[in-house]
Order: structure tokens, then sequence, then C-alpha cells
């Protein structure tokens, strides 16, 4: 099943700061993840709701699986993701 991807303000203004080459492969590895469920992801410890980390490249997206949909809240470098 196919989830939809929601994104937040913030999380938009993250891409739209990002190159456009590695943007785009960053929204391809989420559109896998929102088609298969496939991606290197992890639930974050100690944080509710729970908030899962994807793996895209040389930067991680932050989001939270409502279900229906994703709910994307952040997309950092990896460098600034864990400050």
């Amino acid at each position: 099943m196919v989830k939809r991807v929601v994104w937040t303000g913030q999380a938009r203004a993250d891409v739209r700061g990002i190159e456009q080459p590695i943007a785009l492969q960053i929204l391809k590895t989420l559109a896998r993840y929102a088609q298969t469920g496939e991606g290197n992801t992890k639930q974050l410890r100690d944080i509710e709701p729970p908030l899962i980390r994807l793996r895209a490249q040389d930067h991680r997206v932050f989001f939270r699986d409502k279900g229906d949909h994703l709910e994307i809240s952040r997309v950092l470098d990896r460098k600034e993701a864990y400050r």
C-alpha cells in the first residue's frame, strides 16, 4: 500500500535549501519507502509520539508514520541532524 506523504513547512524549507540533484535523490529514497516500506530506517528512542529516521545519502529524513500517511518533519544533513 502506498502511503501519502505530508510535509511540514519546516521540512519543505529544508528540502528547498538542498542542491537539486541531492534533493531529487532524497525524494526518490522517500518515495521508495512510502511505496514498499524498504529503506534504512530506525525508530528514535525516548521521543513521543514515535519519530522515525530514514537515511538518504548524507541526509536524514525525520518523520512520523500516521498509518495512512507519513508526516515529514525535517530533512537535515547528517552532520546537523543529531545536534
